[in-house]
């Protein structure tokens, strides 16, 4: 069974904003559903409004039992108990999730014959510059197999050598995991590096575990700022 466990964010309100006559956590929850990838979809949060809104609208919802520092400290709290391998996690704020792009995460796992893989999540090429300096877009760097090397709001790799084609990439917020990699996740500490660039991603960067990275051509719009909402509702249109 691989059900989807969706996390909303810890910042309520911008989930609750309007996105074509929907909330945007409405929206996004609907649009992980209509994938028909999964046996189960579920928002998991610790916002009475977003609980209230999923399941005012017939959607299944799991109201935190108490209050986490990131979304996979939520997730791994609903999970715990749960008889599943792994976990596919949809922030809150992806209203333009799409099935191809999750096809191809759960692909990683269903290939991973050694269970060498802990997490698998998305990445697409950026070539704006704006975008590429922009924090609040986080970049990934790979090694040559795609594993991820590191995540960060700033542009990486610096460009010394301007003759040297580089490529950038946007890391999505969509992951899949193995159940006991989010786990673990949430008992182990916060280090320096995941508190220094405020990513709980790098948080298992620093514990060892691998990351698959995998592109997908889907750019949508992740809702983080006001100008993001108003980008995500001419697209919307």
């Amino acid at each position: 069974m691989i059900p989807a466990r969706y996390a909303a964010s810890r910042f309520p309100a911008k989930l609750m904003q309007d996105l074509g006559g929907k909330t945007v956590i409405l929206r996004t929850y609907e649009a992980t559903v209509a994938t028909k990838l999964f046996d189960d979809v579920f928002v998991v949060t610790d916002s009475e409004s977003i609980y209230n809104e999923i399941v005012n609208n017939g959607g299944n919802a799991i109201m935190s039992k108490k209050e986490h520092n990131s979304g996979s400290d939520r997730i791994a709290e609903a999970v715990e108990d749960m008889d599943i391998d792994i976990v596919i996690n949809v922030q809150g704020d992806e209203p333009f999730t799409d099935a191809e792009s999750l096809k191809k995460l759960i692909e990683v796992f269903k290939n991973d014959s050694d269970k060498s893989i802990d997490l698998a999540s998305l990445m697409v090429h950026i070539t704006d510059e704006d975008e590429i300096k922009n924090p609040n877009t986080v970049k990934v760097i790979l090694d040559n197999q795609n594993f991820a090397l590191y995540f960060s709001r700033s542009p990486i790799p610096y460009l010394r050598d301007k003759s040297v084609a580089v490529k950038y990439y946007k890391h999505k917020g969509v992951y899949a995991f193995r159940k006991q990699a989010i786990l673990d996740f949430h008992r182990l500490p916060m280090l320096t590096l995941e508190a220094a660039e405020k990513l709980e991603q790098l948080r298992y960067l620093e514990y060892g575990k691998r990351i698959k990275m995998v592109e997908t051509d889907v750019q949508g719009v992740e809702i983080d700022t006001p100008e993001d909402l108003e980008r995500a509702k001419k697209l919307w249109k």
